[in-house]
């Protein structure tokens, strides 16, 4: 009797053990400096806000909260870094709808694609509208107008990487349109809109960011916005939907941590990014990047990160687009 009541206590004191750890790292966190994992090179949005970000959840942590990039793979060296990371909370992964909607779907069964077995959500921390511009020289000023000359002759769509949000920007226009533009993949926006600014592709599909500056100099023109309603910042430029009611292209940021993080440390750091998010410098230099910054609950996140992938795989499946 008191070897089995002896046994008996060890197993369940071992098999108590896992959850008496994760209890422990959350009744100390953060024990560590805090990674915020980027699938891009420094300079783009995302890292301006991740950059802006960071001090401001080191204050509240006290812990730093390093910015560290990860480029590759259309941002699966990232996904998959953050993937075999520990699950303590400790490791971020900083992302984009390309990043958390698409690769799921283009790069399904790979090693940090799996949003519901590997990541566990924390917040979408912003969204922004893209902008569709022209070529001056394309003699379409507005969405219907690109639409009909797409029907009477061939044209080109830049984008900044096969299965992007760019993409699959020109893709949804495509296929809600009935036209068949064709798209040119480039390792990046800058070449994307070197080649649409020399006029060898007629459109592309953007952060306003991006294209602000080629707008001001008249390189390019704006004929639309993707958004649900018209941006603040072009406010005279029409959103797709008011050609094709069905269209919508909201890119957005979100930040996930590696699945079995401890709810404790999920609900700290989601309580740090809002509060991050409602200092006035952060909210000032989002305007002037065109975004909304949103700070929405785990939970909600999840559910909207599963509708988004749902979406973005249908287009992609109906234009049938095929990892690199």
């Amino acid at each position: 009797m008191v070897r089995s009541s002896t046994r008996r206590a060890f197993v369940l004191g071992a098999a108590a053990a896992p959850f008496v750890a994760r209890h422990g790292l959350a009744q100390g966190f953060p024990s560590h400096p805090i990674k915020i994992v980027i699938g891009f090179p420094p300079g783009g949005g995302i890292d301006i806000l991740a950059r802006l970000m960071a001090p401001k959840m080191s204050e509240k942590l006290g812990q730093p909260v390093i910015v560290e990039n990860r480029p590759g793979a259309n941002g699966q060296v990232a996904m998959q870094g953050v993937a075999q990371a520990d699950a303590d909370g400790h490791t971020i992964l900083f992302g984009t709808t390309g990043n958390l909607a698409v690769n799921p779907v283009l790069y399904a069964g790979r090693a940090g694609m799996d949003m519901e077995k590997e990541f566990t959500a924390l917040s979408q921390v912003a969204s922004l509208d893209f902008v569709l511009v022209v070529n001056p020289s394309v003699p379409a000023k507005s969405v219907k107008e690109l639409i009909e000359l797409a029907k009477t002759k061939e044209i080109f769509f830049a984008s900044s990487g096969n299965g992007g949000l760019p993409h699959l920007s020109g893709e949804l226009l495509n296929l809600q349109a009935g036209i068949r533009a064709v798209h040119v993949p480039y390792r990046g926006s800058a070449p994307a809109f070197t080649d649409l600014i020399s006029g060898q592709v007629q459109f592309v599909f953007d952060a306003l960011a991006i294209a602000q500056p080629h707008l001001e100099a008249g390189r390019l023109r704006a004929i639309a916005t993707t958004g649900p309603n018209r941006m603040a910042a072009l406010p005279d430029v029409p959103a797709v939907r008011e050609a094709l009611p069905n269209f919508e292209v909201v890119n957005w940021y979100g930040m996930v941590v590696r699945a079995g993080t401890p709810a404790p440390a999920i609900a700290r750091l989601h309580q740090e990014v809002v509060s991050a998010l409602r200092e006035p410098e952060v909210k000032e230099r989002a305007v002037t990047l065109g975004l909304d910054l949103v700070g929405s609950a785990p939970t909600e996140f999840a559910a909207f990160q599963k509708a988004e992938i749902a979406k973005w795989g249908d287009v992609i499946r109906a234009a049938k687009i095929k990892a690199d």
